[in-house]
């Protein structure tokens, strides 16, 4: 735990470490990173905005070209989310019966409660929120969605976070006080990406409880 925590906090760190000991290859381990956590439903827990803003950083440095990169990374999001997509399809109601304790069901409480909240727009918010980034093309490909409406948000919000957090990067990273308090600036990213999962689920709970009252 420490040393995923250590991770987190110091992506600049490791990140530069990468690109200084695998070269080109880094664009393949970046591209592995965000493909697994936006498609495999067991990966949540690896860093996804903060991952995209640390490698803007490095673009604005010219460490990464910004246009390879952005590409790559779209590319891997749109995939990830489609292979999540169609596990949910295929296997979903077969996963979560045998393997509930992987598929927590507070996560997938947190994913429903995006949808019945913004419908297919849910794959598009999702893209800023941990866990309900991973678990959400998950739970539309178990019936939420058809396929033809998914990717049409697949696509969009793919290139709406990926934009957003490179560039985010790019364009800031390169600040002294970026530079200086970087573990702040990453906390502050993923304190920013998990308060709409919080209230969401806030207002799910208690919108069911006065449902419950009045029934």
């Amino acid at each position: 735990m420490g040393a995923a925590i250590d991770v987190f906090l110091h992506l600049d760190d490791h990140l530069k470490a990468l690109i200084q000991s695998q070269g080109p290859w880094v664009y393949a381990i970046l591209f592995g990173v965000i493909f697994a956590e936006t498609g495999l439903v067991v990966t949540p827990f690896l860093p996804g905005d903060s991952l995209l803003f640390a490698a803007g950083i490095f673009a604005g440095t010219g460490d990464l070209n910004l246009v390879l990169l952005m590409t790559l990374l779209f590319v891997a999001a749109v995939l990830g989310d489609t292979v999540n997509y169609h596990i949910g399809k295929l296997v979903g109601a077969k996963l979560l019966e045998r393997h509930s304790r992987i598929f927590k069901p507070h996560h997938l409480e947190k994913t429903h409660a995006f949808f019945e909240r913004y419908g297919g727009k849910t794959i598009v918010i999702a893209r800023f929120v941990p866990i309900v980034r991973t678990f959400a093309p998950f739970v539309a490909g178990m019936g939420a969605m058809t396929y033809k409406t998914f990717l049409f948000y697949n696509v969009f919000g793919a290139a709406l976070w990926v934009g957003i957090c490179v560039l985010a990067g790019y364009f800031f990273g390169g600040m002294q006080i970026v530079k200086d308090n970087f573990e702040l600036a990453i906390l502050a990213i993923i304190l920013l990406s998990i308060l709409p999962m919080v209230v969401e689920v806030v207002k799910a709970r208690r919108e069911r409880a006065r449902l419950s009252r009045e029934g």
